[in-house]
């Protein structure tokens, strides 16, 4: 229990990377952030007008930071504010209170003095800031794009092969597309939020510039319309997948621990869970924020709000990792039940592991690692190790469920190979029909009869009289090279429809075609 709560509480204490993980920021953020800060500021400095000591400076917000009351003939130090993502956070602004009680101005200028000298070394000195982001850009843009191509082959697979379709199938299904569409968000919106422009603007930014932006905000909302939907897909689809994943979860967890458990009665249970639950959350995060901070864009959640959506994620995550413990548990008191006596505990410590391994990408296992870290400066060689392992992971989880839950599948593969060795013996037949001859395949003897020059009846002397016999076991003529094992090709002769599902399921589980539901076989007189 103790564990649990420690978990918890960890998991608490950062889930604001879940939903804002790229740890960038856009102009529309700063602005909403800015004038957050400046609505703060007047309403203490409303509070605080009547408390002023006479012959101070007056307290006031100067477009970056809220000043107190200066003492005449001192200077003000006030910390670089968090809410400029741009600054050096260590640093300190500075004011000077002249002696007359009125703050320090410009030489030759009507405006205030105040010294950003120290909170502008960021803005000045991001180079290696600037490296750091775009490896970590490259990295979860490959990712996302191997992921997105991998999963799209795996779902044409799983929908193709009708005899893939079953619930299990299903399910891995609605995981690949919600692993598909989350790619596919982010890419639209890194493309909406993130343009050349848009980050060229952010660049050139200034002192001034950041104080220019409270004065007077657009009043059109309009035009970022397109990226208020962009954010929106985007967390929907994001939730949606962390959602999948805890369906998986619960699929698995109900077939080891429910005796009775009807697949088909679930299934439409599980697609409502998976894609209906993330968005009535989304819906109420959206309706709540255009009606209390509507600001411009809405990458940033505005204060507590974003706890509408991370709180949902947040308990998916919790839930699919208890799942996980409770499922590797039972696999190892099945193991080590089984195999009492049969084999050593290093060999059972190795099925365990292979177990595990496989179900931890399923299950999301690797966002619990850096769950009870918290977000450090930029610059701190923890938190690029952090961003490394989450940008790594995040984008190429798709890929390792698509491997092994769709490309390293038995049944999957047996598919496959039945599919590649009707389609090559069809295009055989096809290019012998063309060449003139026709081809029988028996085990690896292959007979030719030529037909080109073969007369009409009666014309030759010498003809060949082919006649059709059943194939048994003992007694009869069979050719040279005939496979006893049910090695023909059962695309040899064609069959029907309940008969040939019977081959199927026969071919599936490796038993391969009985000695008396053979084909047919040509032989020559």
């Amino acid at each position: 229990h103790s564990l649990g709560l420690i978990l918890c509480c960890s998991v608490l204490s950062s889930v604001y990377a879940l939903v804002d993980a790229d740890d960038v920021i856009t102009k529309e953020e700063q602005i909403f952030l800015l004038l957050k800060a400046k609505a703060k500021c007047e309403r203490h400095l409303k509070a605080k007008v009547p408390k002023v000591h006479d012959g101070f400076c007056l307290p006031e917000w100067d477009g970056i930071v809220c000043w107190p009351e200066g003492v005449p003939g001192k200077v003000v130090a006030m910390p670089c504010p968090e809410y400029i993502y741009d600054f050096n956070h260590k640093g300190h602004a500075y004011r000077r209170c002249d002696l007359n009680g009125s703050w320090e101005l410009v030489p030759g200028n009507n405006r205030t003095w105040a010294n950003y000298s120290e909170c502008a070394k960021f803005l000045t000195n991001e180079t290696r800031e600037r490296e750091v982001f775009d490896r970590l850009y490259l990295i979860y843009t490959v990712g996302y794009s191997i992921s997105l191509g991998s999963l799209t082959v795996a779902v044409l697979i799983l929908g193709y092969f009708r005899r893939l379709h079953c619930t299990r199938n299903y399910i891995h299904m609605h995981l690949f597309v919600s692993f598909m569409l989350r790619a596919v968000s982010i890419f639209v919106k890194d493309a909406v939020l993130y343009s050349g422009s848009a980050l060229e603007e952010m660049e050139r930014i200034s002192e001034e510039d950041l104080k220019s932006i409270t004065e007077a905000p657009p009043a059109d909302k309009s035009q970022f319309v397109g990226c208020k939907v962009a954010v929106t897909f985007f967390l929907y689809f994001l939730a949606t997948n962390y959602y999948w994943i805890l369906v998986e979860g619960l699929y698995l967890h109900s077939l080891i621990f429910m005796a009775f458990f009807s697949e088909k009665k679930y299934l439409w249970g599980f697609t409502l869970f998976g894609w209906g639950l993330p968005a009535v959350f989304v819906t109420a995060w959206a309706s709540v924020r255009a009606t209390l901070a509507d600001t411009e864009c809405w990458d940033l959640s505005a204060g507590n709000l974003k706890w509408i959506i991370q709180v949902p994620i947040l308990a998916a995550i919790v839930v699919n990792f208890i799942l996980f413990i409770n499922i590797i548990r039972v696999l190892a008191t099945k193991l080590r039940e089984t195999n009492a006596g049969r084999c050593d505990s290093r060999q059972q410590y190795r099925k365990l592991l292979k177990s595990t391994l496989v179900l931890m990408p399923l299950f999301g296992v690797h966002y619990i690692v850096f769950m009870a870290m918290p977000y450090t400066d930029v610059s701190g060689i923890l938190w690029q190790v952090q961003m490394h392992y989450e940008m790594l992971f995040n984008s190429f989880q798709g890929f390792f469920v698509a491997i092994i839950y769709c490309f390293c599948n038995g049944e999957v593969q047996a598919e496959i190979k039945k599919s590649w060795s009707r389609w090559t013996l069809a295009l055989d037949f096809k290019r012998k029909a063309r060449s003139g001859s026709t081809t029988y395949s028996y085990g690896p003897m292959v007979s030719h009869t030529s037909i080109t020059n073969v007369a009409t009846r009666g014309a030759l002397a010498l003809h060949l009289n082919t006649r059709l016999i059943p194939g048994t076991l003992n007694g009869h003529r069979n050719l040279p090279g005939y496979v006893k094992n049910g090695s023909i090709s059962e695309n040899s002769m064609p069959s029907s429809g309940p008969e040939q599902y019977n081959k199927d399921e026969e071919y599936l589980n490796g038993s391969g075609l009985y000695d008396g539901d053979r084909p047919t076989v040509l032989v020559e007189e």
